[in-house]
């Protein structure tokens, strides 16, 4: 029987890990990554780029997502991609709340949002522009800065989120070196803004 990934019961996993959540507000947590298959919007910069794409085979029914999570110590799950966004997460959301699991989701915005979660962490990408209505949900906007004219586009964004909506400004890491003195700079300037820092990759892991 050909599993359906439209039905919810079933989505292609391109990953699943327990490891150390690196980047935004919950940075430092320990958390269960489930990481989706397939992606519209393939950043150049992306380094996941393993999961733009999915076979047959890595299509499994969220029971058996949701089971490898229930394995390890923390019940704190992180969804993400690809763009988690392109299947419907409601019945995943559903079934990890049931086993009280807190629900952490990172997304471009530029699919509708399905599924309940704790922190909604919205990062637009220039190439696919995120929806309103997933901008005006996100607890956490990301912006990733590869040069100084993106500072324009993180204000932007930054008045479609709603006044709550925590802003952090992350460099592109290959161009960190030469984006961070610019970071810290916007940020002393203005301090709605804080800096965001890829800390598994300082701590490398995954």
């Amino acid at each position: 029987m050909k599993k359906n990934i439209n039905s919810g019961f079933f989505l292609p996993i391109a990953e699943q890990f327990y490891s150390i959540q690196g980047e935004g507000i919950n940075s430092g947590k320990a958390a269960y990554f489930i990481r989706l298959a397939g992606c519209n919007v393939k950043c150049p910069w992306c380094d996941t780029k393993f999961s733009w794409t999915y076979s047959d085979n890595q299509v499994i029914d969220v029971e058996s997502i949701v089971s490898s999570a229930l394995s390890y110590p923390s019940r704190n799950v992180v969804i993400t991609g690809g763009e988690p966004l392109l299947y419907n997460l409601s019945k995943l959301c559903n079934l990890l709340h049931s086993n009280g699991f807190s629900i952490w989701l990172e997304t471009s915005g530029c699919e509708p949002l399905s599924g309940n979660f704790d922190w909604i962490c919205v990062s637009p990408k220039q190439n696919l522009q995120p929806l309103s209505e997933v901008l005006s949900k996100a607890n956490e906007l990301k912006i990733v800065i590869t040069s100084a004219t993106d500072f324009k586009i993180a204000e932007h964004y930054a008045s479609m989120v709603s006044n709550n909506c925590r802003l952090l400004l992350q460099s592109e890491f290959s161009v960190a070196g030469l984006i961070y003195p610019l970071i810290t700079d916007y940020v002393l300037k203005n301090p709605n803004w804080q800096v965001s820092l890829q800390t598994h990759k300082i701590l490398n892991i995954i």
